[in-house]
């Protein structure tokens, strides 16, 4: 088995060994991966947060041995919570909300050998759940991108999941993995800020996920990242005047 650390700040996985198939996920700055298959070109792995798995360029792979994978994959995290960072070895490099950092002293940290320096702000710690309406309005309007988890284009799932990181808890990638989470609240009513809203299509699977907020409202990712209403029936675009989304359970993770 090969093992792998991103030291780019977002590379996409894709579905097939080819640059023009779909991007079906996005591997952030700091993450770890086992390499399952290698090929000429490409190479799979699987993200050690989440187990996902998906087809990456190999100019863009960057293996590490296991000692170096262990240790990494065992210290603390810190993910950064700004929606832009600098982090500095001997250039500069801009990462993105989430991404993450090893331990961190006296503003430096290292990875695979390179020392970095950091300056700005991490959260570590499970947090109260009142941030993750906080962090999750950071990425008001941020456009739609099928498998994006940035500020600069993320699709649903990609949306709940990094904003369950920053408050320190992990959560699969995908919505339907995601409903399986947690306690499974009956009404509306019961749920609290926070929360994730799932819905499903006409064949009964679960294709859409959104984070509850106050007053019957919730953010997801629908051509934007918004705020809509929801009601026992499901999401309701004001603007459209119609219901966009039907409503299959709530789930409560915290």
């Amino acid at each position: 088995m090969k093992y792998g650390i991103s030291k780019l700040s977002i590379v996409p996985l894709r579905s097939e060994p080819t640059d023009v198939s779909e991007m079906v996920n996005q591997m952030l700055f700091g993450e770890q991966y086992k390499i399952v298959e290698s090929r000429k070109k490409f190479s799979k792995i699987r993200l050690s947060h989440d187990k996902y798995e998906g087809w990456v360029c190999n100019k863009q792979i960057n293996e590490v041995d296991k000692e170096d994978y262990d240790l990494l994959l065992n210290s603390i995290k810190n993910y950064t919570t700004d929606v832009l960072d600098i982090i500095k070895s001997d250039s500069y490099q801009t990462i993105v909300m989430g991404s993450m950092l090893p331990e961190i002293k006296d503003s430096n940290f290292i990875i695979d050998g390179t020392d970095y320096s950091f300056e700005g702000l991490t959260s570590s710690d499970k947090l109260e759940k009142s941030m993750l309406v906080e962090n999750a309005m950071m990425y008001l309007n941020a456009p739609y991108l099928w498998g994006g988890r940035t500020p600069f284009g993320i699709d649903c799932s990609g949306f709940s999941q990094i904003i369950y990181r920053l408050n320190g808890i992990d959560i699969p990638r995908d919505a339907g993995p995601q409903s399986e989470v947690g306690t499974t609240l009956s009404f509306v009513e019961e749920s609290e800020p926070g929360d994730l809203a799932f819905f499903d299509n006409t064949e009964g699977e679960i294709v859409h996920v959104g984070i509850v907020l106050e007053n019957n409202h919730i953010i997801h990712a629908s051509g934007k990242i918004r705020i809509d209403r929801i009601d026992q029936q499901g999401i309701f675009n004001t603007e459209l005047g119609i219901h966009t989304h039907k409503l299959r359970l709530i789930k409560q993770i915290i």
